[in-house]
């Protein structure tokens, strides 16, 4: 009779316990929606939540210090002055802002100076800074807008619709932005920035729409897709209840990607005369018309210059957060006091317990 050799349960190896297996980054994420999970490693990017605090700051600053204009609408805000009033110049215009500790310390009647005629810098800054927003905001929407539409419409038909849309694109990837963008704030520029960021909306969705494609080409030959035809389920139901839903983390960092291009745009439009334009303002404006000054009166570029720089690279960090947030691949490294936990609850689970009569 041969002899059967039944293997033994080696040294820390409880019966009837199964090892556990997943990693530290499962266990994290074990039991969580994917909501809370993208919010969890949102969360731990330091750089994309600082930066959403400081934008929300500079949102909260810009609207709420110099008061909403818009047609039919005049909401006054707390500063003293808004960016019309032309004060009486105060020691030649020079900020009074002063953050040194000491005797000096404190705001002052115009904190980011005057320029020669005696506006106020600070109000004149939250003006164009409202301004900026507002098309880099409106920008993002109809670019996106349509950037979806095209992308999701030639990923999932694909054939002749693929090939006339695409080709489509391609006609307005050839046009250069900054020509479309002088032609078009020369036209509407001198109407509001709502319009000019409406038009500059129509001819920016190029990029996004390309990578909508690629995401719809590749999920719309997955199982859940064929399971959704099977049902029944409209071509309409799979792309908007389906297929776009899992495509929402590529769009939303290409959104943000293209508010951060948005505003620089715009800044380099108006610098050029060809975006907002006086009695209104925006930030490139006001570097613009202060240009001359430069050598005697640097404080009217650093305020419109540190706005632009601020506001684009927040909106870059968060694009950098979300995108690590909504990528499965993007794996974080357990810090050693992760390890150690893991290590210690791995060893209290597998201990041998003591035999009982």
């Amino acid at each position: 009779m041969s002899e059967i050799n039944l293997e033994q349960p080696g040294p820390g190896h409880t019966p009837g316990v199964v090892p556990d297996e997943t990693s530290i980054e499962q266990r994290e994420t074990q039991g969580l929606s994917q909501g809370q999970i993208v919010r969890k490693r949102f969360f731990r990017h330091r750089a994309a939540v600082v930066s959403m605090i400081v934008l929300a700051f500079v949102v909260l600053l810009a609207f709420t210090s110099v008061g909403i204009s818009l047609p039919g609408i005049r909401i006054p805000g707390w500063w003293q002055w808004n960016w019309t009033q032309t004060p009486d110049l105060v020691d030649n215009g020079r900020p009074t802002l002063n953050l040194v500790p000491g005797p000096g310390f404190g705001i002052g009647l115009h904190p980011f100076g005057q320029d020669q005629v005696g506006h106020d810098i600070f109000a004149v800054v939250m003006r164009g800074a409202q301004q900026s927003l507002m098309i880099m905001v409106i920008v993002g929407f109809v670019g996106t807008l349509i950037g979806v539409l095209f992308g999701a419409l030639a990923g999932y038909y694909r054939g002749w619709v693929d090939t006339a849309l695409m080709r489509f694109t391609d006609v307005i990837i050839t046009i250069p932005y900054i020509v479309v963008g002088a032609v078009v704030g020369r036209a509407v520029g001198g109407l509001g920035a709502a319009l000019l960021g409406i038009f500059l909306g129509l001819f920016s969705w190029t990029g996004l729409a390309r990578l909508v494609r690629g995401e719809f080409l590749s999920l719309r030959e997955r199982e859940f897709v064929d399971a959704a035809r099977v049902s029944g389920a409209s071509d309409r139901r799979i792309i908007f209840k389906h297929i776009l839903p899992n495509s929402v983390g590529v769009i939303i960092v290409a959104a943000t990607l293209l508010m951060a291009s948005a505003i620089l745009a715009e800044t380099a439009l108006s610098f050029l005369g060809y975006g907002v334009r006086f009695p209104d303002t925006s930030l490139g404006l006001i570097i613009s018309e202060n240009q001359a000054a430069f050598a005697t009166r640097p404080w009217l570029f650093w305020w419109p210059g540190l706005f632009i720089i601020i506001i684009a690279l927040c909106v870059n960090f968060i694009g950098d957060g979300l995108r690590d947030a909504f990528d499965p691949r993007q794996k974080k490294m357990p810090s050693p006091k992760a390890l150690a936990r893991a290590a210690a609850k791995k060893a209290s689970s597998s201990r041998v317990k003591p035999a009982t009569n």
